[in-house]
């Protein structure tokens, strides 16, 4: 397992979205700073209270040009559920390959259930990782401040 660490190029990664479409990770970020997400499910009340969080800063991290992506294991419908209940506006990924996932990002695998436990980068606009954050287990991840602050920081001190 490889963990991506600060300057690697973001792996190709395509997502089933709630929508019924795909997004492929690197194309929907683009030119812009980008948040991916990694989340154990909606039954984790962790994974809920971080995009929770992500949702109620959306107008600020738009507005600073930064986009966020999440995605799960959980299947389609789950995942339209945790959508409405919480009325995500950002694009959520549903059904993914915990272990394919993983081979390519080096987030942790639970085995048993099987999903993906909690991932975070934070990209810049090449698609690039400015930073990542891995959890081996229900806490420890990005928050929607640090990624502000980070961005005002990195755009702050661009040569």
């Amino acid at each position: 397992m490889t963990l991506l660490n600060a300057g690697a190029r973001f792996p190709d990664l395509t997502i089933a979205t709630v929508d019924g479409g795909e997004a492929d990770v690197r194309e929907e970020l683009a030119g812009h700073f980008g948040v991916v997400l990694f989340n154990r499910g909606s039954w984790c009340p962790y994974c809920v209270a971080q995009l929770r969080a992500f949702q109620r800063h959306q107008a600020r991290l738009t507005g600073r040009g930064i986009k966020t992506i999440s995605l799960s294991v959980d299947d389609e419908a789950t995942a339209k559920e945790l959508v409405a209940e919480h009325h995500l506006t950002f694009p959520v990924g549903h059904s993914a390959d915990a272990r394919a996932v993983s081979r390519s990002t080096g987030a942790f695998v639970n085995e048993d259930p099987l999903y993906l436990q909690s991932t975070g980068f934070v990209l810049d606009p090449q698609g690039r990782v400015v930073v990542s954050v891995y959890s081996s287990g229900a806490i420890g991840r990005l928050v929607p401040e640090d990624v502000l602050g980070m961005v005002d920081y990195i755009k702050g001190h661009a040569a």
